[in-house]
């Protein structure tokens, strides 16, 4: 199993493609094969793709104590130094999002474009209440594996998608295809309520491209309204009636737009 050596640490990570180097960057609970086949499949002509679990997720080194974004960015910085790259074109997707902002705020020079999924900035303007978190915490507190999972799964995609049925099977088995320990998670929700960039945002001269689903029950529209404001010349693609997980929903276009906005800067 490929693991990045981080000194007191290390990172699961795995690697697939040719072309510029890529780095995703997942979320909260999230772990390296959320990112679903259909769209990494689509990445791969064009890009060298490296996705990882954070730490304490699966295979990756857990520290004790608690964590931060900014620390959770640090872990990105020193993957890419194992990987030898330089730097790399960087998508990191709801809490993922908010590491790649540390990211690119710590180390500029890393990051030769941004893409923010998803995500928040913290500070005002910003809202972390929404109805899908409160969804999932009352799924996990059942004790059921089976009504976690369904609740993580409407909360996180629209009605439209989940209306078909097939589309349930395959979120469920890569969701649990990976362990996520339940106390793991919970100090990413302690990191992602202390984040707040939105004051130093403005200072970001990478270019950025920040995507997100006009039915988002996660991390509300609003927040990448907010997030594309405060970074001169971001771009703001939306989906239209798309939930949470907008690259399980429409692969093809999230492939298309990362591909028009790395393969150009």
């Amino acid at each position: 199993m490929p693991q990045a050596d981080l000194g007191d640490r290390t990172l699961y990570y795995e690697r697939r493609g040719r072309g510029r180097p890529l780095l995703l960057i997942q979320g909260m609970a999230g772990h390296h094969a959320l990112w679903g086949e259909p769209l990494l499949e689509r990445l791969t002509p064009d890009f060298d793709v490296v996705t990882y679990d954070h730490r304490g997720i699966g295979e990756s080194t857990d520290v004790p104590g608690d964590m931060s974004m900014a620390e959770l960015a640090a872990d990105a910085a020193a993957l890419l130094g194992q990987l030898g790259w330089d730097h790399a074109h960087v998508m990191g997707i709801s809490m993922g999002g908010m590491v790649a902002q540390e990211l690119v705020l710590a180390h500029p020079s890393l990051v030769r474009t941004l893409v923010l999924g998803c995500t928040y900035a913290g500070g005002p303007g910003s809202t972390l209440t929404a109805p899908g978190p409160l969804r999932i915490f009352e799924g996990m507190n059942t004790g059921s594996d089976d009504l976690a999972i369904r609740a993580a799964y409407e909360a996180n995609l629209s009605p439209a998608f989940r209306a078909d049925e097939s589309h349930f099977a395959p979120f469920k088995h890569t969701s649990l295809s990976v362990r996520v320990p339940v106390p793991v998670v919970m100090r990413q929700v302690q990191a992602a309520f202390a984040h707040a960039t939105s004051a130093r945002l403005p200072g970001v001269t990478t270019p950025a491209l920040v995507l997100h689903g006009t039915a988002d029950e996660m991390l509300l529209y609003r927040n990448g309204e907010q997030i594309a404001g405060l970074i001169p010349n971001a771009d703001l693609h939306t989906f239209d009636g798309v939930g949470h997980l907008f690259w399980w929903e429409r692969p093809d276009e999230t492939a298309r737009l990362l591909q028009a906005h790395c393969l150009t800067g």
